[in-house]
């Protein structure tokens, strides 16, 4: 698979003519490795050379690489070793003045860049990330798999968080159910820090749980994922808690007839911003168009968020195999916080949903801790 897969980097060795490519960050390294590890402050880095390519980890690391699936050049090192010099002895033959080095300029670190430079005076740098973005944009039969899968532990995660409600439960104690139950699933990992908000909590698109208790009548909105085999999940839901306001349902529904508009527009060959402003119309036509302050969602893979932007200024093109959220909401402070979100994907016939928890707005009877 690396074989394959590290074929589109070379080309693009050999087109700028530069010495190689540095890759550190876990979602290339794992695409390019099937390496997913958390090095800490070591170094775990993927060279790329227009013929060979090397993989440089701790030495502790060495069992788990190979288990991995990794079949190719290793460099190993110690705590107490000198990694950059062990790299600067392997890869100086091949570097001369002016040298280019290709790198992840959203990631990589700065003083990692201070590091390359010392491998030889007057070394430069492009950016090779947006490449490996695009590479990986269109997932394959495998990958898809993957991606249904850890949606299906996703839906499970909103059931799970659904179930732990009752008044007077804390936002943080909805989250800590969550993820035991999904632990207790054999999930090891979550895509991002799960969010549980309740009422006015959740007016805020980036509300912070805490110790708000859950009381009668108010929505309630869970954001969640989950990592499988490497890939990401990223579901939202909002229920109502006994009885919301009209207003509440309202915007409810203004939500779900914006998302289900933009889902129903997707197909291969439509602008993906066309996909934002559908959704963004509806909402502004309920009135609500200044409490929709986000894009409409983001692309979804290995990592939860990458390529592509869902965002009305973005005029590339779906694609069939493309991977992505769909995320409309409003948040209207004092009054109510609604986002409905869902993982698809691009097919033939248009937009097929990973994420499948209903999205009829649903209302939890009020019930009091057991």
């Amino acid at each position: 698979m690396e074989l394959l897969r590290t074929k589109t980097l070379q080309n693009e060795l050999v087109q700028k003519q530069a010495a190689f490519a540095f890759l550190t960050s876990k979602e290339n390294v794992y695409y390019l490795t099937g390496l997913r590890a958390n090095p800490h402050e070591r170094l775990i880095a993927l060279l790329v050379f227009k013929d060979e390519y090397f993989l440089v980890i701790p030495k502790m690391e060495e069992e788990v690489v190979r288990e991995a699936g990794y079949g190719g050049e290793l460099l190993t090192y110690y705590d107490h070793d000198n990694v950059w010099q062990l790299i600067k002895q392997r890869v100086s033959h091949l570097l001369s003045p002016g040298s280019l080095i290709l790198i992840e300029e959203r990631t990589l670190s700065y003083e990692r860049v201070l590091a390359l430079q010392l491998l030889d005076r007057d070394v430069t740098f492009a950016d090779c990330e947006s490449l490996m973005m695009k590479q990986r944009l269109i997932k394959t039969d495998a990958e898809l798999e993957t991606l249904q899968e850890a949606a299906a532990f996703a839906d499970a995660g909103i059931e799970f968080g659904v179930n732990a409600l009752y008044t007077g439960i804390t936002e943080l104690e909805v989250i800590a159910e969550i993820e035991y139950q999904l632990k207790k699933q054999g999930i090891r990992e979550m895509s991002f820090q799960t969010t549980v908000l309740f009422g006015d909590h959740a007016a805020s698109p980036h509300g912070k749980p805490g110790n708000r208790q859950l009381k009668e009548d108010e929505f309630v909105l869970f954001d969640l994922g989950v990592v499988v085999d490497g890939y990401c999940s990223d579901i939202t839901r909002t229920v109502a808690y006994g009885e919301v306001s009209e207003e509440a349902g309202q915007i409810y529904q203004t939500v779900l007839n914006a998302q289900l508009a933009a889902i129903d527009k997707g197909k291969p060959g439509t602008v993906i911003g066309q996909l934002d402003l559908t959704a963004r119309s509806v909402i502004e036509e309920a009135g609500y168009g200044a409490y929709f302050p986000h894009r409409l969602g983001h692309g979804l893979g290995i990592d939860v968020h990458e390529f592509p932007s869902m965002s009305q200024a973005n005029e590339d093109v779906l694609l069939e195999g493309m991977t992505f959220t769909i995320e409309p909401g409003i948040y209207v402070p004092q009054v109510a916080g609604v986002r409905i979100e869902d993982d698809v994907v691009v097919t033939a016939d248009g937009l097929e949903s990973l994420t499948i928890f209903p999205k009829t707005l649903l209302t939890i009877p009020v019930r009091s801790k057991e």
